[in-house]
């Protein structure tokens, strides 16, 4: 069995505990239930090996946000932003980020 299955029930046990997730929260386990999620930061594997890695932490932090929210608007997962649609992808940052499009 992979290593991830003996740490996953403690971490949701303890999140749990914290209030940090609900109680309906419910752990499945089965090692195809997280190819989704593990396919998910492929893309920031890709990205961030040409950088060569980053100088402190706060660096690594802040970049890898950035990433993730470009990723997410470019995947279609913002409101009113569809998949594809870089004009209004490029509105939505352009409105954001509080410049001129």
């Amino acid at each position: 069995m992979p290593t991830s299955t003996y740490v996953y029930p403690p971490a949701v046990a303890a999140l749990q505990e914290d209030k940090m997730l609900p109680p309906s929260v419910e752990l499945r386990q089965n090692k195809y239930l997280n190819n989704a999620i593990e396919q998910d930061h492929r893309f920031l594997q890709r990205v961030i090996k040409p950088g060569l890695g980053f100088k402190s932490f706060n660096t690594a932090r802040r970049t890898i946000k950035g990433y993730e929210v470009m990723h997410i608007l470019r995947k279609g997962q913002v409101v009113g932003v569809l998949k594809g649609d870089v004009l209004s992808q490029l509105n939505f940052m352009a409105k954001i980020l509080e410049v001129a499009a």
